[in-house]
């Protein structure tokens, strides 16, 4: 009798339960465009000089998250999506920081030649 009891009730687990694994959220359209867009803006700002490997790692996880969005795995697809986003946000500081260090750099420079210029009696 548990028997048939078991396998009158094994299709209703069974179905929840794939029901369950398949179940993704909805499209993320929006982080998936987000992350384009602060990808699209490191590039032009030149992160490639000073941050290439967190830059590269951004092009690779938004292309990943294409293509999850693509199969319909959008739970994924929205995890790369927001790690694309964050490593290009790291790459655009890390850009930042750079470009303020070299600037720093030629500053310093300059001032150590003009304290030159000033010592020299004319």
């Amino acid at each position: 009798m548990s028997l048939r009891i078991g396998l009158l009730w094994a299709p209703v687990f069974l179905s929840t339960l794939a029901a369950g694994c398949v179940t993704e959220g909805a499209p993320p359209v929006e982080e998936v465009t987000r992350a384009r867009a602060v990808v699209e803006q490191a590039d032009k700002a030149g992160a490639q000089r000073y941050a290439a490997a967190d830059l590269q790692r951004a092009h690779d996880e938004l292309t990943s998250a294409e293509q999850a969005n693509a199969q319909q795995k959008f739970d994924e697809a929205r995890w790369y999506a927001q790690a694309a986003e964050v490593d290009a946000d790291l790459a655009t500081a890390r850009n930042s920081a750079g470009a303020a260090q070299q600037a720093a750099h030629e500053v310093v420079k300059a001032n150590d030649t003009l304290r030159q210029e000033s010592g020299r009696v004319p």
